[in-house]
C-alpha cells in the first residue's frame, strides 16, 4: 500500500508538517472557530465551504465532498503520485529520505512522466543558458544595454532570470541534441521548430530578450521573447501552448507573488510582465499578469485561492480600459472586491514608474485606485458627448442602472448624491427613478435578491436532513474515529449487526482492523489505510461533524438502539410482505404465525 517508503517514515513525515501550512500555499484560509475555511480549489464556488482541521490534520469540502489529508491534497492539487507527494512533504518537513529507485511502481511513474520531466529539464537548461548569455558574454552585451537603457536593473534581471537568445538559427537545436534531448520532443515542448517537409529543426527564439515563464510551482514552462530590432516581428513572441504551458491558466509571477498576496490579502493584476517587473522594483511584490490573453475563469480561481481583493492596473488606452472593465466584471461575478488603478493618458505602469518613480506610483496610482462603481462612471462616459441632452440622459440612466445593482444602501446613496451634484438633478428624483428601476428589474428576475440566497441555504440544509438510522450510523462512526476503546465498546453493543449502509459497514470493518493492528485513533493516518476514495471522502465528512467531547453512555446507546430499531423495522416489513403472500395463497396457519412474530417485533421496538 505504501510502496517503497516505510510506513514509520510516512508517519514521521505526516507528523512533521501542518496541513494548514500545506493547504495554505494553495488556498486562502480564514480561521473560524477551531477550523480554517476557504474556497475549494477542486470546484468553482463563491462561498467558502472548504474546511481544514489542524487538530485532525484533514480537510473536507462540504460542497463537492472532496476530503483527505495533506498527502492526498498534494496528489489531487498537483497531480502527484503517492510517492511524489511524500517526497514533497519530506522536503517541507526536512525529513531525509533514502529511497531505493527501481520498484515496479517507480518505473511506471517514471515512464508516464518521462516526457514532461525532459521538457522541464530542457526549459531549465535554456533559462540558465539564456541568462548566462545576457549577463556574462560579449554576445549579450547589446541586449543587456538595451534593458538597462529601458530602466531594468541588474537586480531585476537576476531575480526574474531574464536572458538573451543568440541570432543563430540552430544553436539551441545543437545544444539540446548534444545534451541528449530528443529533438521531436523539444519541438513538442515549443523550444524549436521543425522545417516543412524535412527532418531538420531550427531555433524558435533568435536575437530576443528572453523572459522565462513559470508555473505556480516555480518551474519554467515557457518563454516570452521580445524583439530588439524593429524589423524582427512580432514584437513579442511567446512559446506555443504545450503539455506544460496553457496561457489560460498561467499567471506571470504567480509563484513569486503568492506569499505576498496571501500576507497582504491583495493582488495587483497587470497586463504584461514588464509592468510586473517594474512594480516589483517599486516594492510591490504582489503583482501578477495574464500571458497575452484576457482574464479567464481559471485565472480567477487561481487568484481566489489566495485572496478576494484585487487591484486592476491596466494601460490607460482604449484597449486597456475595455480589458479592465471585462476583467472587473468577471472578478465581481466571483464575489471579489475590486478596485481599478487608473493610469494617466498615454502611460502604462512600466512607463509611469520610469518617469515619476516608485513612490508616486504606489501612493497616487495604487493607493488612489477607484472603486469599481467609480470606474464605471468613468467608463460609461467614454465616447459620449454629455453636452448633448439625449446622450446625457442615457448616461444618467445607465449609471442609475449600475447603482441599482449595488448591494449596500450607503453605496447607492453615495453615488446617487454624486450624480445629483454633477448634473444638478434633484436627489429625490434620482432615488425615485432608482426605486422604479429596482422593482422593474426585480419583477423580471434581474436583481440579486437576498431572499434567494436565504431560500437556497434553507434548501441545502433541508437536503441534508437524513433518516434517523443513517444519522445514528454516522454518529457512531464519528465517535469510533475518536477513540479506540469507544470503537470496541460500540462494536460489542451492535452485537454483530451489519450497518444498513454499505459504505458505513465498510468503514466500520476497516476501522476495527486498523485498531486491531495496534494503531491509535488518528484519522489522518487511517485515511492512508483506506483503499477507496469514496470511503475517504465519507470519513473526512464524518470527522467534521460537531460531537460532544465527553459523550455519555446513554447517547451512544440511543444511537445503537436507533440502528437496531431500523433493523427490526426492516424485518417487520419483510414479514408483513410474507404474511400478505401467505394470505393470498390461503396458507392461514403460516399467516397467523407470521402475525405473531410481527407482534413480538413491534413490542420489542
Amino acid at each position: 500500500m505504501v510502496g517503497i517508503i516505510p510506513e514509520d517514515k510516512i508517519n514521521e513525515i505526516r507528523q512533521s508538517i501542518d496541513i494548514v501550512d500545506i493547504i495554505g500555499e494553495y488556498v486562502h484560509l480564514k480561521k473560524q472557530g477551531r477550523n480554517y475555511f476557504g474556497l475549494c480549489p477542486f470546484h468553482g464556488e463563491n462561498t467558502p465551504s472548504f474546511s481544514v482541521s489542524p487538530d485532525k490534520q484533514i480537510y473536507h469540502c462540504f460542497g463537492c465532498k472532496a476530503g483527505g489529508n495533506a498527502i492526498s491534497f498534494l496528489m489531487d492539487i498537483d497531480g502527484l503520485s503517492f510517492q511524489e507527494a511524500i517526497i514533497k512533504l519530506a522536503e517541507k518537513g526536512k525529513i531525509p529520505l533514502d529511497l531505493e529507485i527501481g520498484s515496479e511502481q517507480n518505473r511506471s511513474d517514471s515512464k508516464v512522466n518521462s516526457e514532461k520531466k525532459q521538457m522541464l529539464e530542457a526549459h531549465e537548461l535554456l533559462q540558465k543558458f539564456y541568462h548566462h548569455l545576457l549577463v556574462n558574454t560579449k554576445e549579450g552585451q547589446n541586449a543587456l544595454e538595451y534593458l538597462v537603457d529601458r530602466g531594468f536593473t541588474l537586480d531585476s534581471i537576476e531575480k526574474f532570470q531574464i536572458g538573451y537568445s543568440l541570432p543563430s538559427w540552430d544553436f539551441v537545436v545543437k545544444l539540446l541534441q548534444k545534451r541528449g534531448f530528443s529533438l521531436s520532443l523539444m519541438e513538442k515542448a515549443g523550444l524549436i521548430i521543425q522545417k516543412e517537409n524535412s527532418d531538420s529543426y531550427f531555433d524558435r527564439f533568435r536575437n530576443r530578450i528572453m523572459f522565462p515563464i513559470q508555473n505556480s510551482k516555480g518551474e519554467t514552462i515557457a518563454f516570452a521573447g521580445r524583439s530588439i530590432e524593429k524589423e524582427d516581428q512580432p514584437k513579442y513572441l511567446n512559446s506555443p501552448e504545450t503539455e506544460l504551458f496553457n496561457k489560460s491558466n498561467v499567471l506571470y509571477n504567480f509563484f513569486r507573488a503568492k506569499s505576498f498576496i496571501k500576507k497582504q490579502q491583495q493582488a495587483i493584476l497587470f497586463e504584461g510582465f514588464a509592468d510586473v517587473i517594474s512594480a516589483d522594483k517599486a516594492e510591490l511584490y504582489n503583482g501578477i499578469a495574464t500571458m497575452g490573453t484576457s482574464l479567464t475563469e481559471q485565472h480567477v480561481q487561481l487568484i481566489r485561492r489566495m485572496t478576494d481583493t484585487i487591484i486592476i492596473c491596466y494601460d490607460s488606452d482604449f484597449a486597456g480600459t475595455e480589458a479592465a472593465y471585462r476583467a472587473a466584471n468577471m472578478l465581481t461575478d466571483h464575489h471579489c472586491q475590486i478596485r481599478i488603478a487608473r493610469m494617466p493618458e498615454g502611460f502604462d505602469p512600466d512607463e509611469y514608474i520610469k518617469k515619476y518613480g516608485s513612490e508616486k506610483f504606489r501612493q497616487e496610482i495604487i493607493a488612489g485606485s477607484l472603486t469599481f462603481m467609480a470606474f464605471k462612471m468613468e467608463y460609461h462616459r467614454l465616447g459620449k458627448k454629455l453636452q448633448n441632452e439625449g446622450e446625457k440622459l442615457r448616461y444618467i440612466e445607465k449609471i442609475i442602472e449600475e447603482i441599482t445593482n449595488l448591494d449596500k444602501a450607503v453605496e447607492r446613496d453615495h453615488y446617487l448624491r454624486q450624480l445629483a451634484d454633477e448634473f444638478s438633478i434633484s436627489l429625490d428624483a434620482l432615488k425615485q427613478q432608482q426605486q422604479q428601476m429596482y422593482y422593474a428589474k426585480k419583477k423580471n428576475g434581474h436583481v440579486k435578491q437576498r431572499e434567494n440566497n436565504q431560500n437556497r441555504l434553507f434548501l441545502q440544509q433541508k437536503s441534508r436532513l437524513l433518516p434517523a438510522n443513517q444519522t445514528a450510523e454516522r454518529r457512531l462512526l464519528a465517535h469510533m474515529l475518536q477513540s479506540v476503546d469507544l470503537a470496541f465498546k460500540i462494536k460489542d453493543l451492535l452485537n454483530g449487526i451489519i450497518l444498513y449502509y454499505d459504505e458505513h459497514q465498510a468503514i466500520l470493518t476497516y476501522l476495527l482492523g486498523f485498531y486491531e493492528e495496534g494503531n491509535e485513533a488518528d484519522t489522518s493516518k487511517f485515511l492512508l489505510y483506506l483503499p477507496d476514495e469514496n470511503l475517504r471522502r465519507i470519513v473526512t465528512e464524518l470527522e467534521m461533524m460537531p460531537l460532544n467531547s465527553d459523550v455519555a453512555d446513554r447517547e451512544i446507546e440511543d444511537y445503537v438502539n436507533q440502528v437496531l430499531k431500523h433493523q427490526k423495522m426492516l424485518k417487520i416489513k419483510e414479514k408483513e410482505n410474507l404474511q400478505k403472500k401467505a394470505e393470498q395463497e390461503n396458507d392461514f396457519v403460516k399467516a397467523i404465525d407470521l402475525a405473531k412474530e410481527i407482534i413480538v417485533l413491534r413490542k420489542s421496538l
